[in-house]
């Protein structure tokens, strides 16, 4: 299952913030996908460390980040 979250408004550092929130209850089987105003490069030291892969891409001046648990599939449909 995706879950979305759009941190688009927010101002640093609560982007991150709730990004961390939201991957704690994260199920093993599903993903978050995150519109983001900018490319959160610290976000990716952490997710590194919490055993996360993810996939980032630009779309219509959006940054776009799928996340989910590293040594599980990603999501099948990036868009």
């Amino acid at each position: 299952m995706e879950h979305r979250l759009d941190v688009r408004v927010l101002e640093p550092p609560v982007p991150l913030e709730r990004i961390l929130e939201a991957l704690e209850n994260l199920a093993v089987q599903d993903c978050l996908r995150v519109r983001h105003s900018r490319e959160p490069y610290p976000l990716y030291s952490l997710l590194s460390e919490m055993d996360f892969s993810w996939n980032t891409r630009w779309s219509n001046g959006d940054c776009i980040i799928h996340i989910w648990h590293t040594g599980y599939p990603p999501p099948a449909e990036m868009s």
